[in-house]
């Protein structure tokens, strides 16, 4: 998993191969993200007839305290290509914002 910030989100990217989008769960619940999912490995083949198996298979949970910052109610999760990306909006409040200078001729 990546996780990065911008100004105005976290943004968490999963590498999820042959995952059906079913078989993945995704809860926040006290500021904890938890991500569960399910990876099968595949019933046309015998796993007998494996040479070699690298790659891991089963259940997988995944779990990250967020920041205070996060708007958990705004969370969006797309999965495409094998890849879930999850993109978590901070607060308004949180978000930068810059303070304007004024300049007074008498200096005050």
């Amino acid at each position: 998993m990546d996780i990065y910030e911008t100004e105005g989100e976290l943004v968490v990217k999963a590498d999820l191969p042959e995952v059906e989008p079913k078989d993945i769960d995704i809860r926040v619940k006290n500021n904890l993200l938890t991500i569960r999912g399910e990876r099968k490995l595949e019933k046309n083949v015998s796993e007998d007839n494996y040479l070699r198996i690298e790659r891991s298979y089963g259940s997988f949970t995944r779990s990250f305290t967020l920041p205070s910052t996060v708007n958990t109610e705004a969370i969006i999760a797309n999965y495409a290509n094998g890849v879930l990306i999850m993109k978590l909006p901070k607060r308004e409040e949180a978000k930068p914002r810059q303070i304007e200078v004024k300049v007074s001729a008498n200096g005050n």
